[in-house]
This record gives structure tokens, C-alpha cells and sequence, in this order.
């Protein structure tokens, strides 16, 4: 693979990974509005602590490079699971980001189908 396709790997696994770290650090900080966004779905609210590790450890992983291909998998299913929390066709907002979480799975799965690219934590280029 060109340099220039291993650096472009590289930077968008970073973006998928800061989406992720992000969502683990909101959760952390403000869990309550998706505690209630679960409840509203008749779902525990404690679902949010596993999400939230899920988030890091899958974001840890994406900038590490490491398991890209299952973690990838993973997140694509993710963000199609938690896409229908935003399937609210009267809503223009949440719609735009049910069709971002389909596009992000998109993404992963593309990522998943890449693998990691040459730069990866732990080995040599």
C-alpha cells in the first residue's frame, strides 16, 4: 500500500476512534440524558456503563490499531443498533443522525474490510 493510502488509513481510523473516545467521555461526564434515552426505550438505564466501556475500549483500539478488523465489525453493528434510538422521521435533527450512524457504519466496515494499514502501536512500519 502507498504511504499515502497507509497515512490516510491512519487518519481515519483516528476520526471513527475520537468519535468514540468522545461519546465514552460524554457519557462519563453527563450520563443522564442517555440514562433517560434508554428508559424512554423501556430499556435499563445502566446499559449506559457497558456502551461506555465499549466506546473506550473500541476507541483505544482504532487509534492503537489493534483488533481493527472484529472491533470494526463491532462498531458497525453498534452504530446500526443505536441508530434506531434516532428513527424519528418528524424529527429532521435525529434523522440526520440516524443516517450519520449508517454512515459511520459504513465506515467500520470499510475499516474493517482495510484492516489497520501499516501504522500500527507496537510494531514497526
Amino acid at each position: 500500500m502507498p504511504m499515502v493510502a497507509d497515512l490516510a488509513v491512519l487518519f481515519g481510523r483516528g476520526l471513527i476512534a475520537l468519535l468514540f473516545l468522545a461519546g465514552a467521555v460524554q457519557k462519563t461526564v453527563d450520563p443522564e440524558p442517555a440514562m433517560l434515552l434508554l428508559a424512554d426505550r423501556g430499556l435499563p438505564p445502566g446499559l449506559i456503563w457497558p456502551a461506555l466501556l465499549f466506546n473506550a475500549v473500541a476507541g483505544i483500539s482504532l487509534l492503537a490499531g489493534w483488533a481493527v478488523r472484529p472491533v470494526s465489525v463491532l462498531l458497525a453493528l453498534y452504530c446500526m443498533g443505536t441508530s434506531g434510538f434516532h428513527f424519528i422521521p418528524s424529527d429532521p435533527w435525529q434523522m440526520s443522525i440516524f443516517v450519520k450512524n449508517w454512515a459511520i457504519a459504513g465506515g467500520c466496515l470499510v475499516l474493517a474490510a482495510q484492516g489497520p494499514g501499516r501504522y500500527v502501536l507496537g510494531r514497526a512500519g
